[in-house]
């Protein structure tokens, strides 16, 4: 969509540009009004015309001489005065008797006021009373109090144009199309609806993660429907002034009801939208307030057959004030979640017509190892590809390209410089085998992927990558607890191999202490609590942190029962690790050798070790 900027500046802003305009002309132009050309010439040229007497009118001051020729009296010439005793003579000799009078005529002082100052006043004057019937005609009735464009809501117009955003460039959110379909069926025919007597909402508000397409999707309903579209953030209502929140609300609905039927789209609606206070102390009388209260209003006043469409964006529901969710202000609450495997694999081919893609690229797999991804990560994989694509001096973007750009935007960047002593990369491997070797061992867990120990810009000094072969939206009690052993396994690889424990877990513990806290608190697997919320979850699409909601003695319980299911989860990986010892030194020491290794070589080896150890029992067998 062509975005339209309509000029909104204040009135001051003309009167000093009229003001900046006139003193360049005072100062420049009018000096040089009514005074004849002077030409600079070299003192040669004075000695040559005294001598060949052609000299009409000489004037010597202290520091320079002006003259003028007979040919052409009304050219003027000056020159530096130089040092010449015989000057005197010269211009006796020239014919010239009187060299002390000004040959040039000065300007009327009379006129140089009038031009000078008097002028440009006049027309400044006259400018301004021009500009100021010209605002106030802008700003109708009631102009006066938005003078300085104050109370202005400055949201950014777009207009419906051949290039604009459809539902076609919108992939992985079909639920939230279909809920916005009908409200652009409802704009191009509101007669269906007013025969059976239904109205549309007045508002909808679309809630999700960040990155997953809120304000796309707001857009694309305005490039579907054909109409113009106002796009304005919450953070823009806040202003110094106490009460300019409150008058920009107003004047964004007076510009909507001016241009409907039309689309408003509030983004980031939660800095303007949250819950009033319902203390006794508080006053009620905050700027943020008075702008909520105003926003209510507005919504409540303005009629919806005209067609004006209320979006909002948020990825803070919970925070919104219960007044704008009620029926009649945001009737409609449409979720735009992460998408699912379908989703991402639809989102990566909206992204990949912008580039050139080789004919053997599997968007599948991209999609299943970006579990979790949101379409703004989805786009920045495509876009990583095809610049590692640029690097590497290959016109398209392979699926190798495409894998590496997954592991930079869910690891970061291979670090160059970042060498590991041979001990510390021999640790590394270990511990990573560790947690591939754990996981391939266990039932419930995810395949192994890929396995490096190469270390990337995050942080991390190597990772082993699962990837789900089909999409997992419930995890049972047996795969959670699979989860936090195959987290511990990198930490019982060291313990048992070096006898010694690095600073390398780190994130292993603090993810394996999350789960097997969820597990107690809000999934309710455990014996001891049974069914019982024990911690809350806010800001599910910002982290999703929680907080306990119980006593201090059923708190200290629940660290005992946290610590219990991390330990027997230990011992599980310690066992399943200690049985496979042959597998995990030669695993760990082909890693070591080739820094990146894939699922398929994991495996492949780890079934080698498994058949060469099998055999030799049998062997031993037949011996006996």
């Amino acid at each position: 969509m062509n975005k339209v900027q309509t000029p909104k500046k204040p009135l001051i802003f003309y009167y000093l540009m009229v003001l900046l305009i006139l003193t360049v002309f005072n100062f420049i132009v009018t000096p040089q009004l009514g005074r004849p050309k002077v030409q600079e010439v070299d003192y040669g040229v004075f000695l040559d015309m005294a001598e060949k007497k052609e000299l009409n009118q000489v004037q010597v001051t202290s520091g320079e001489i002006v003259f003028s020729d007979n040919s052409t009296p009304e050219n003027y010439y000056k020159t530096g005065r130089m040092d010449d005793i015989f000057l005197v003579d010269r211009l006796y000799d020239a014919g010239i008797k009187d060299f002390g009078t000004p040959i040039i005529k000065q300007m009327s002082p009379i006129v140089s006021l009038l031009l000078s100052w008097v002028v440009p006043i006049f027309i400044f004057v006259i400018l301004g009373q021009l500009l100021s019937r010209y605002m106030m005609k802008k700003m109708g009735p009631g102009g006066m109090g938005n003078a300085m464009s104050f109370g202005k809501s400055n949201a950014k117009i777009y207009v419906q144009s051949t290039d604009g955003i459809r539902f076609s460039d919108v992939a992985g959110e079909d639920e939230a199309k279909e809920l916005l379909t009908e409200i652009v069926d409802y704009l191009h025919n509101p007669e269906k609806y007013a025969q059976i007597g239904a109205s549309i909402p007045k508002g909808a508000l679309l809630v999700g993660p960040p990155g997953t397409g809120k304000t796309l999707l707001a857009k694309a309903v305005a490039g579907e429907a054909h109409v113009p579209f106002f796009s304005i953030s919450g953070s823009e209502f806040v202003e110094m002034f106490v009460g300019m929140g409150a008058a920009k609300v107003r004047d964004l609905f007076k510009q909507a009801n001016e241009k409907a039927p039309c689309i408003v789209f509030i983004d980031e609606i939660d800095t303007i939208g949250k819950k009033r206070d319902s203390g006794p102390i508080s006053g009620g009388n905050d700027e943020r307030e008075q702008t909520l209260n105003q926003l209510l209003t507005e919504m409540d006043g303005f009629d919806a057959k005209k067609g004006v469409i209320i979006l909002a964006a948020t990825n803070r529901p919970e925070s919104l004030d219960p007044a704008l969710l009620r029926p009649g202000r945001f009737d409609r609450r449409i979720p735009v979640e992460l998408p699912d495997l379908k989703g991402r694999e639809e989102i990566l081919k909206v992204h990949a017509k912008k580039v050139k893609i080789g004919d053997n690229v599997d968007f599948s797999a991209i999609a299943k190892a970006a579990a979790g991804a949101s379409g703004a990560e989805l786009a920045n994989m495509i876009n990583e590809a095809a610049l590692r694509a640029v690097r590497v001096g290959r016109q398209y973007v392979t699926q190798a390209d495409l894998e590496e750009s997954v592991e930079v935007v869910i690891a970061g960047y291979q670090k160059k410089n970042k060498i590991l002593s041979d001990k510390e990369k021999m640790i590394v491997a270990y511990h990573e085998i560790g947690h591939a070797l754990v996981a391939a061992l266990q039932n419930h867990s995810a395949p192994v992927t890929k396995i490096t120990i190469i270390p990337r810009t995050s942080g991390a000094l190597g990772y082993t990558m699962q990837v789900e072969q089909d999409e997992h939206n419930l995890m049972s009690k047996a795969e959670i607890e699979n989860k936090i052993a195959t987290y511990t396994g990198g930490r019982v690889a060291e313990q048992l191999i070096f006898d010694s424990i690095t600073t390398g877990a780190s994130n292993d513990i603090e993810q394996a202490t999350k789960l097997a806290r969820a597990m107690i608190t809000r999934f309710g697997m455990s014996d001891e609590f049974g069914m019982v919320a024990l911690e809350t979850v806010g800001n599910q699409y910002l982290g999703g942190d929680a907080s306990l909601a119980c006593s201090p003695e059923i708190s200290a319980e629940i660290d005992r029962k946290v610590i219990d299911v991390v330990k027997a989860q230990y011992n599980k990986a310690e066992g399943l690790l200690k049985a496979h010892m042959k597998e995990l030194n030669s695993l760990a020491q082909y890693l070591y050798y080739h820094e990146t290794i894939t699922g398929e070589e994991f495996m492949d080896i780890l079934n080698e070790s498994k058949n060469s150890e099998s055999e030799g029992q049998e062997q031993g067998e037949s011996l006996n």
